[in-house]
């Protein structure tokens, strides 16, 4: 396990940690996998054991144990998860499995008989009880049980804010809810709380994530508000951090977020899975079959905030999908003109209604289909780019380079998704977090390149 190269994906990072550990300090090492909502629990296990006394490896040499949170979305996640287990084993020897995958504790130990434990996702104690019977405790009071703030697997700019956990959605293709469970939503105030502490820790962008982030309190039956995440939102655009809404289901009151991205409170920026467009092929997903509807939301939010961007991912070769279908995707994104698009060649899930579906397409359509629909997507994307040539654009930095390149962000840029602006000179003096304005003098087919101004 290495120090986490800044270009290294969210699902390889490893711990941040710029601390040397005490003699004898027990410590532990901590694989992440999978998505940021992952990502989060890592955060949260990372700072319990850190609370406790225990030190943070930033490789697999200098750790006690080490934690391997696991994906187990995909067959090709379980796959990558076994991989890694596999690694912290042979590097280490002393690991302890957590996460999505971990809710088939039989599959990891068919495979790795050796692991020291095995719990489902979000199991925080579980997990500490693991580490404590692997490692035991042994904290200086003095200088170990109040740490002056969490540990991030993310850079100190920017960090996942995660307001709910669970979905209550039934899509055939998914085992999110089979996994963690049906919608919980945090309290408000704790969402808050937290948010404010990352922002007094110099936390410049929040992006607020979950399985469902529409849905964010409509788990309470004494809610004051029918639609808590509009309230949820306004208070987290007066911190004065770039607020990004990520998993946002297109449900009709997400118009009236887009006020607060006009205003400025909030980013001029959803990412929506709309997964597909055709009504047949949605209605076999088990997703709402109005595409055309869809169309209406995406030219109602472009008239209150004409900046704003728009991503989304969409599945191709979803069982039963045709040409014909799979076409009037192709229609109704030269129609929607989405900014940041993704698109996976379907896969069966284990445990997934999806896998019982007739007409399974073949897997060289599959690809086939995918790479005319990432045709498509570069094409938009790479005149929706060359729009913004010469344009004033506010970015926030993410690495300054040793040959004084600054890779940065628009504010129509999520990390690790999306494209890049790149500053090629005069940019030595830059900051990691800090926000500048530039002028966009070059475009690519997903990336920026400007100047400072």
């Amino acid at each position: 396990m290495t120090q986490n190269p800044p270009d290294l994906r969210p699902d390889l990072a490893r711990a941040r940690v710029t601390e040397t550990a005490r003699p004898g300090q027990p410590t532990i090492g901590m694989v992440s996998l999978g998505c940021p909502k992952a990502l989060v629990d890592s955060e949260r296990i990372l700072t319990r054991l850190r609370a406790e006394g225990y030190g943070i490896s930033p490789d697999y040499s200098g750790a006690d144990a080490v934690i391997v949170n696991t994906c187990g979305f995909l067959d090709s996640a379980k796959a990558e998860s076994l991989d890694a287990i596999g690694e912290a084993l042979s590097e280490n020897g002393r690991v302890i499995v957590t996460g999505c995958l971990g809710a088939e504790p039989e599959y990891i130990t068919g495979a790795h008989p050796k692991v020291l434990a095995v719990t489902g996702p979000h199991q925080y104690e579980q997990v500490l009880d693991a580490v404590h019977a692997a490692v035991p405790p042994d904290p200086d009071p003095f200088v170990d049980l109040l740490p002056a703030s969490g540990v991030s697997l993310t850079p100190r700019h920017f960090s996942y804010l995660k307001i709910s956990e669970g979905c209550n959605h039934a899509c055939k293709f998914c085992v999110i809810p089979d996994m963690r469970g049906k919608l919980v939503s945090r309290p408000a105030r704790a969402v808050l709380r937290e948010a404010e502490k990352l922002v007094e820790a110099g936390v410049q962008e929040l992006l607020v994530i979950s399985q469902d982030t529409s849905a964010y309190g409509t788990d309470w039956k004494d809610r004051d508000t029918k639609f808590p995440l509009l309230d949820l939102a306004r208070d987290l655009g007066s911190l004065g951090a770039w607020v990004r809404m990520h998993y946002v289901y297109p449900y009709p009151y997400v118009r009236e977020l887009i006020p607060l991205m006009a205003e400025g409170k909030v980013l001029p920026y959803l990412d929506i899975p709309f997964q597909h467009a055709h009504p047949d092929t949605l209605r076999r997903m088990a997703r709402p079959a109005a595409a055309t509807r869809t169309l209406d939301e995406i030219a109602a939010w472009r008239a209150i905030c004409p900046d704003i961007t728009l991503r989304s991912t969409f599945i191709v070769g979803y069982p039963g999908e045709t040409e014909e279908e799979f076409q009037t995707l192709l229609d109704w994104m030269d129609e929607a003109q989405l900014d940041r698009v993704g698109c996976f060649q379907y896969e069966n899930v284990a445990g997934a209604r999806a896998n019982a579906l007739p007409d399974h397409v073949p897997e060289e359509v599959k690809a086939e289909r995918w790479a005319r629909f990432m045709e498509k997507a570069q094409a938009i994307s790479e005149a929706k780019l060359a729009a913004k040539l010469g344009s004033r654009q506010e970015v926030i930095v993410d690495e300054v380079d040793e040959d004084g390149i600054a890779t940065c962000r628009t504010k129509a840029d999520a990390p690790e998704i999306d494209g890049n602006l790149f500053i090629d000179e005069g940019a030595a003096h830059l900051q990691p977090g800090q926000i500048v304005t530039v002028e966009v003098d070059e475009t690519g087919e997903y990336d920026l390149w400007g100047r400072l101004v």
